[in-house]
């Protein structure tokens, strides 16, 4: 069982998402994606959470729930001094902010000729993990998963808005089996296939 630090279960948020992003008269929390992606990266992060306590059968993550001043918040769970993880973190995050106009052109995919003076307000959620496992000959694990969002901009009402997945996993051996590389490399390719539309 998760030990809570910052807050109890009751405490912790259902959703991080803004009142605006829940209430609209065109989508539900339910079916819109942002609604859709905060719930599946935290049930992401209960289920390896879980599967990392059976794996080191002792050792029990402790968590820290806590919010954004600018909107949002996150969900930082962190496992250390176990059998089988020296340390390991499984971390969720759901954030609102403001994106500078030049990496707002910078991550349009054609040069539009917008002009944009001022403040992008976007939204990312994502999760991530790092695992460092006791044993030498075991590799660290890394990743990360998110979707980000812009808004139109203030001064540009109706633009369109900007959005797209990210991420990766990566393994960083100490000591390098081929095998283990081979092993990592088709699980990943198979998974992607299985999932590609």
């Amino acid at each position: 069982m998760i030990e809570k630090q910052a807050a109890h279960e009751s405490q912790k948020p259902q959703t991080f998402l803004r009142e605006s992003d829940k209430g609209s008269s065109v989508t539900s929390n339910s079916t819109c994606i942002r609604g859709r992606f905060e719930k599946m990266i935290r049930e992401v992060q209960d289920s390896v959470c879980c599967a990392l306590e059976q794996v080191d059968a002792g050792a029990k993550f402790k968590e820290d729930v806590w919010s954004r001043p600018g909107g949002g918040g996150g969900i930082s769970r962190v496992l250390q001094d176990g059998a089988v993880w020296e340390k390991a973190g499984v971390n969720v995050s759901v954030v609102y902010g403001v994106m500078p106009p030049e990496a707002y052109r910078a991550a349009r995919p054609t040069d539009h000729g917008d002009v944009m003076t001022g403040p992008v307000p976007c939204f990312a959620a994502g999760i991530s993990s790092v695992l460092h496992p006791k044993n030498p000959f075991a590799p660290t694990l890394h990743f990360n998963y998110r979707y980000f969002e812009t808004d139109a901009p203030k001064d540009t009402p109706g633009a369109p808005r900007q959005w797209w997945f990210g991420g990766g996993t990566d393994l960083t051996p100490s000591c390098l089996f081929e095998e283990d590389v081979k092993h990592f490399h088709s699980i990943g390719y198979f998974v992607g296939a299985k999932n590609c539309l």
